[in-house]
């Protein structure tokens, strides 16, 4: 790896390195050939079964000097401000005689803030506007902090840091427009997606190349949970977890 990015992976324990170690005297008994044993007609390589150890580096790389400001001061990044229009969103507003009707939302981007929520960092949701369909989205992912329809979205932001007692400095934040930029310039992380506006990304640590609604949210996330430490413990818990019906991804 680059001296230019870190993975989030730590590194392997000793005990999972001596398995990977060849066994120096190895058995000369032949083995029969897959195709000679019963049975064997036809089989294909199958996924471990409940109790099989499994293990998966994290592919995913951020820049260290990144890493480092993501991590944020004392206690870390406690609690992380998402934008919704533009950054949950394309930013595309379907407007029909009755108001407006729907939004479209990410998957990914979904599971990355209950993947933030489940790594210790708080997911909370500042809209200039409101609408039944960010609402439903809101709580179909299980977020307990949000503030609709906010004209002043740095008094709603200051409101929440209060109720839970965070300090800016612990506090990353991702927005695309002006009504963003009194919290971007506050937050001890600052993000924006590809579609931001060009005073935004002017004064953002970070420019996702990935466009709002298309999975900056997610990389947002990744990154915090990178930064933190715990993004490796919960890729290798998602593994050893049995398929579930969907959820509110």
């Amino acid at each position: 790896m680059g001296p230019s990015s870190r993975s989030c992976m730590p590194d392997l324990a000793p005990d999972l390195m001596a398995d990977l170690t060849p066994d120096p005297t190895p058995d000369p008994t032949p083995k029969p050939a897959p195709r000679d044993r019963p049975g064997a007609e036809g089989l294909t390589a199958q996924p471990p079964g409940p109790g099989v150890e499994t293990q998966l580096q994290a592919a995913i790389r951020f820049a260290p000097a990144l890493l480092l400001r993501a991590q944020g001061t004392g206690l870390g990044m406690r609690a992380a401000i998402f934008d919704v229009d533009g950054v949950l969103t394309d930013g595309s507003l379907y407007i029909g005689e009755q108001g407006e009707s729907f939004k479209a939302f990410n998957t990914l981007d979904g599971h990355g803030l209950k993947l933030l929520k489940w790594g210790g960092i708080e997911p909370l949701v500042i809209t200039g506007r409101d609408s039944p369909a960010v609402r439903k989205r809101v709580a179909d992912l299980g977020l307990q902090h949000a503030v609709y329809g906010a004209s002043d979205k740095l008094a709603a932001a200051q409101g929440l840091l209060q109720t839970l007692g965070l300090p800016w400095a612990q506090v990353a934040v991702i927005g695309d427009d002006w009504p963003d930029l009194p919290l971007l310039l506050r937050a001890g992380l600052a993000c924006a997606p590809a579609n931001a506006h060009v005073e935004v990304k002017a004064v953002a640590h970070h420019v996702s190349t990935l466009r709002g609604g298309h999975g900056a949210a997610r990389e947002f996330c990744d990154l915090l949970l990178c930064a933190s430490g715990r993004y490796s413990a919960l890729l290798q818990a998602a593994l050893q977890t049995e398929p579930q019906a969907p959820d509110g991804r």
